[in-house]
């Protein structure tokens, strides 16, 4: 790493747009691409700098991000996600009443919102044009947008809910994003978002090796407190918050040991989704060997994401704000 990009002195952050950033590290994407990430001094966000051009972009949401065969993942891990969406849902389903619309930005296959259509409530999903989308199209109970949030998709106040699960720390324009769903949701109703914790003991081990990491999608990461802050800024309060995820945070630490350990990240993440040797030429008895090792190690790495979301740094978080009423 050379001294101009540690010394940077205007690298802009991605969230807030101020030329204030320090150096932090730097790490290797999947295809091998080394990219910067940086801490704001100004709104404490980690970003990466520079920003990732649209060809980048474009290769990293290749078809094979989305999974290549009729799902993401093969079978029975489409199963157990499928458990983890149903509890979603259920987070929804407990806050909102009948008939209520709930708004999924990155809605991803439409699962999650499925399971929110079939107890009565109205499903609106936007997702990027891909394969998630495709699938997402076969639910015929969801209204679905092609593309990005815009100012002008819905009319004010018209939501009881929206959610993001994993997708708010790949925005383009995180700010105006949030602008927008303050406007969209209803005084009462709610904004659930669910990401990765930068302030996580997971990120400050493994550092560039961390698996949800993920460069470049990942653009720009904000840790609970400024988080919290950015979305009471605009007008909602926190009513929950929670810093375990069975789903996330074990594996996140699984596969960033492997990381540590690999020529190429994410190895078994990618074997998941039912890409051959991982994507990288790994033979078939390495990727074997990293499933023994993730199945014989889960409990023990399920235990430890227990410790760490007891202590408020687990390496995933997932935050609920409630939208204050117009006179309050």
């Amino acid at each position: 790493m050379t001294q101009d990009i540690k010394t940077e002195s205007a690298a802009v952050c991605h969230f807030c747009g101020e030329p204030s950033g320090t150096y932090m590290y730097s790490a290797r994407s999947l295809h091998g691409k080394e990219f910067h990430l940086y801490r704001c001094s100004a709104c404490r966000a980690a970003y990466l700098f520079p920003q990732p051009s649209d060809e980048e972009l474009a290769e990293a949401y290749a078809d094979d991000y989305y999974g290549e065969g009729e799902e993401k993942f093969s079978g029975w891990i489409e199963t157990v996600l499928n458990a983890f969406r149903r509890r979603r849902a259920r987070t929804v389903l407990k806050r909102t009443p009948a008939e209520a619309k709930v708004l999924d930005i990155g809605c991803g296959n439409g699962m999650f919102l499925k399971y929110v259509a079939e107890e009565g409530r109205r499903g609106y999903g936007i997702e990027l044009p891909g394969k998630s989308l495709e699938r997402a199209r076969r639910i015929p109970s969801l209204t679905l947008k092609e593309g990005k949030l815009e100012p002008d998709d819905f009319e004010p106040d018209s939501f009881d809910m929206v959610t993001l699960w994993h997708v708010f720390e790949h925005l383009d324009k995180p700010r105006q994003t949030l602008d927008i769903i303050s406007g969209i949701t209803k005084p009462g109703g709610y904004l659930a978002l669910s990401l990765p914790n930068i302030d996580s003991w997971q990120a400050e081990r493994w550092k560039a090796d961390w698996f949800h990491l993920d460069p470049p999608r990942h653009l720009f990461f904000l840790g609970p407190e400024p988080l919290i802050q950015q979305v009471t800024d605009r007008g909602f309060r926190l009513v929950a918050k929670n810093f375990f995820s069975l789903e996330q945070n074990p594996f996140g630490m699984q596969q960033s040991l492997l990381n540590r350990r690999s020529a190429h990240r994410d190895v078994l993440f990618e074997a998941l989704k039912g890409r051959p040797g991982g994507g990288r030429g790994y033979s078939s008895l390495n990727i074997t060997l990293q499933k023994l090792f993730y199945m014989g190690t889960f409990p023990l790495f399920a235990a430890l994401s227990l410790c760490e979301a007891a202590a408020g740094r687990g390496g995933t978080m997932e935050l609920i704000f409630q939208k204050l009423e117009k006179d309050g």
